[in-house]
């Protein structure tokens, strides 16, 4: 048997004659385990967040969606379509044209993006599934709205004694004052079919209307459009894909999935992320200056011992690795018993969600089996430092007869 890993053993299973030194060699455990199961939690916890946040526009966005490379808009012609449609591993397609506009009703304005879609968007997205107040029905004068624009407005579904109105500036050039008022803008009345409610951003942003309404209203033609939605086979080979469709619709567009579409929320996603990952690390770094004095405090303990296994033989190098190997066989300990006990939590909040953010919503959690991995690997390589550099405290004077 390896001797520095047997005699270190022996030290941590054996109680010291000092109660001072087995209360600190408990209390260094303890804040082990609860730093690591901390840092877990708190990981366990972003994760679940991060997933419930991004799963909105999940439930919004599609699996690749076309858009310009420069611009606004794009044309896609009757063959390109009938292409896309032939291109295995693409489930469904749906194109959209989306505008900023102005919304009145009863006096009461707001900004907010007209985004016209035909018939198969439904079959690409799952938007319809939030409708929760009226149906989604789209034609040439009813269109969906989100809540929070419904709310400002004042608007209720089917009511047409007293619609909304929806107006968008032409397209054209020239100065503004060269123009009549009248002629800068279409101004069209429009009914909510329904309200969709998605998450804050989103209910304030948009209203989905028939493409071919959208068209007319901001004077493009039938093939001008500012995107293309595609649904693809679960087992579609994605990179496959975007390059096939980009060879259908040319260069003039760039093909993006949904973390491309939303870059700025994920990159601030995974800056949270880092940022509380090194700030409880910096925690733990702190927490773990008690394995150090500990340590030392063992040391100066089997002071005695240490001389007397100097005497028989054992080399220095040995000596200081029975101190190394302890403080390791602790910091490893501690961080898996910290991450067990924080795996019971976080699976009794997955099944129970006795922490709730409202009456009907448990706060989100998410177990990773990576997040088990970096917790412990963080663990293991803090008390590899911190014994390292309490174990060099042995020198030949300290042990010397």
């Amino acid at each position: 048997m390896n001797f520095p890993l047997y005699i270190a053993k022996r030290y941590i299973r054996s109680k010291s004659s000092q109660n001072a030194v087995n209360i600190i060699n408990f209390i260094t455990f303890f804040v082990i385990v609860i730093g690591s199961a901390a840092l877990f939690i708190v990981l366990s916890g972003f994760a679940g967040l991060k997933t419930f946040s991004l799963s909105f526009s999940d439930t919004f966005d599609p699996d690749l969606k076309a858009v310009p490379a420069y611009g606004k808009f794009f044309s896609i012609l009757p063959e390109q379509e009938r292409a896309l449609g032939e291109i295995n591993g693409i489930v469904a397609f749906s194109k959209e044209l989306e505008e900023q506009v102005l919304l009145t009703h009863k006096e009461k304005f707001t900004t907010a993006a007209v985004k016209g879609v035909d018939s198969n968007y439904t079959k690409v997205t799952d938007v319809d599934s939030t409708v929760y107040w009226g149906d989604w029905a789209l034609d040439q004068q009813r269109g969906v709205a989100g809540m929070g624009i419904v709310n400002l407005l004042g608007v209720t579904p089917n009511q047409f004694r007293n619609p909304m109105e929806i107006i968008a500036f032409k397209p054209g050039k020239g100065g503004i004052s060269q123009s009549r008022p009248e002629n800068l803008y279409n101004a069209l009345p429009f009914f909510i079919s329904g309200t969709y409610s998605i998450e804050e951003n989103l209910d304030n942003t948009y209203v989905f209307a028939d493409l071919s309404l959208a068209q007319a209203l901001f004077e493009k033609d039938s093939t001008q459009i500012s995107g293309v939605n595609f649904k693809l086979d679960p087992n579609a080979d994605v990179a496959v894909l975007r390059k096939k469709i980009t060879e259908v619709l040319g260069n003039e567009i760039v093909v993006k999935n949904r973390q491309e579409l939303h870059t700025t929320l994920h990159r601030m996603l995974n800056t949270e992320n880092l940022a509380t990952y090194l700030i409880f690390t910096l925690v733990l770094i702190i927490a773990l200056f008690n394995v150090v004095g500990a340590i030392i405090m063992m040391i100066l303990d089997k002071q005695q011992n240490s001389k007397t296994l100097f005497s028989l033989g054992t080399t220095l190098k040995e000596l200081r690795s029975i101190y190394f190997v302890q403080g390791a066989i602790v910091t490893a300990a501690g961080g898996f018993i910290g991450v067990l006990f924080g795996s019971l939590l976080i699976w009794s909040q997955l099944l129970f969600g006795w922490l709730k953010i409202t009456p009907s919503l448990a706060y989100p959690v998410e177990y990773n089996m990576m997040n088990v991995l970096v917790v412990l690997a963080t663990i293991v390589v803090l008390g590899i430092i911190a014994s390292k550099i309490a174990s060099s405290r042995i020198t030949k004077k300290l042990i010397a007869p």
